[in-house]
């Protein structure tokens, strides 16, 4: 018996069927391609700065010793015993200050000595001037022979030549008994007295104190024959370009830092090296009229004058270290990353010299370098930070005076 009802076709259930595995297909196949299309690879980021030429001045950093550029050893010019110490020992003399007084009478006696021998000897002169006087016209009348006014003549000459003796003793007499009174020639720094109240001077302990003249001061530091040698090279090649004449000017750096307020000049050379040190010694001359610098003081000082003409200079994070090398990443055509090998030069504040494999107009990587490679795209934006080169207090290029090193 025949089932009586509604029935579905069955061209209806293959289509909803069909449907149904679209739609499941979909809902798998859909997150496939979001998660395909998202993980597509983006450039990176990178920062580059254009390189510019420019004249960059330079300085070179030195350990340097300060030297009085007088020094005086006080001594004693007689013998004698030493009455008093006439100055504060350490403290600042003046040119002309007493320092010490020896026993003065014992040279005060040989002055009148020489005073009472010089009168002696011009009372005989004066009596052989009144014989010669007597005999002269005698001997032209004949009265007196030859003989007798020439024995008058030579007593005179001789009696003459005997005062001038005794006025040399008395002006002898008075330098010793000026010497008694010890005085500076100079103003300067005094040192400690070496010989106390009432010790007997002579010449084996004469050397009384010292004294030191402030201003102007010298400054002493050395260079290495290794620098010299690099300097020069760099000269030749026109990578450094020295002031005119060589005169350098020098800033002194005290030991907490600050600037010495008086800037110098370089005065003397050596014009050979030293065999135990291998080093160039050179001075430099300084005003000090405050005596803020004493002898002997360690001091840095900076060699300043020097250009380096049409320069490259990076920062110091540009350059990277690879197994051949030096290089830094440099944005080519397309935006395409290359890398250049380097040859650095020194330091200067935070930045590198680059003295070749950059130029004028490349555009070099300074930040997101790390995982670059060459060849690949990147997307660049401008280094907008101010020059690592012009920050303040960093414009000092440093030299190792003692070895050499950069």
């Amino acid at each position: 018996m025949e089932k009586k009802g509604k029935t579905t076709p069955s061209w209806h259930v293959r289509l909803l069927s069909a449907g149904i595995i679209i739609i499941i297909a979909a809902a798998f196949l859909l997150p496939a391609c979001s998660e395909k299309k998202a993980s597509a690879p983006q450039p990176p980021v990178v920062i580059v700065m254009d390189v510019i030429q420019r004249d960059v001045p330079v300085t070179f950093e030195y350990v340097a010793q300060t030297q009085s550029s007088h020094l005086v050893n006080i001594q004693a010019r007689v013998s004698g015993f030493l009455d008093k110490r006439m100055y504060t020992e350490g403290a600042l003399v003046k040119e002309g200050q007493v320092l010490f007084q020896m026993d003065a009478k014992p040279f005060q006696v040989q002055l009148d000595q020489a005073k009472a021998a010089l009168a002696r000897q011009e009372a005989a002169l004066e009596t052989s001037r009144l014989n010669l006087a007597r005999t002269k016209p005698l001997a032209e009348q004949n009265a007196l022979s030859q003989k007798d006014l020439e024995d008058a003549k030579g007593r005179y000459e001789s009696d003459a030549a005997a005062v001038e003796q005794a006025k040399a003793q008395v002006e002898t007499a008075k330098l010793n008994l000026s010497y008694t009174t010890i005085t500076s020639p100079v103003t300067g720094v005094s040192s400690s007295a070496l010989q106390t109240d009432g010790t007997y001077i002579s010449a084996q302990n004469s050397l009384l104190t010292t004294v030191a003249v402030l201003s102007p001061m010298w400054v002493n530091f050395s260079v290495s024959e290794n620098e010299m040698q690099i300097y020069r090279e760099q000269i030749a090649k026109g990578l450094l370009r020295i002031p005119a004449g060589e005169r350098y000017t020098i800033e002194v750096i005290l030991v907490d830092g600050s600037v010495f307020p008086y800037m110098g000049q370089i005065t003397f050379a050596e014009p050979s090296y030293n065999a135990q040190t291998g080093t160039f010694l050179i001075r430099a001359s300084v005003n000090n009229p405050k005596g803020i610098l004493r002898p002997n003081q360690y001091v840095r000082a900076r060699m300043k004058g020097a250009i380096r003409p049409r320069a490259i200079l990076v920062p110091q994070r540009t350059v990277q270290q690879g197994p051949k090398g030096n290089f830094v990443w440099v944005v080519g055509k397309e935006s395409k990353i290359e890398l250049r090998p380097v040859e650095v030069g020194e330091w200067h504040g935070d930045g590198w010299f680059i003295f070749e494999g950059l130029r004028n107009g490349d555009r070099v990587v300074v930040d997101g370098g790390l995982t670059l490679q060459p060849g690949m795209s990147v997307s660049i934006k401008p280094h907008e930070a101010r020059r690592e080169s012009e920050a303040p207090g960093n414009i000092t290029q440093k030299a190792n005076a003692a070895t050499g090193a950069k």
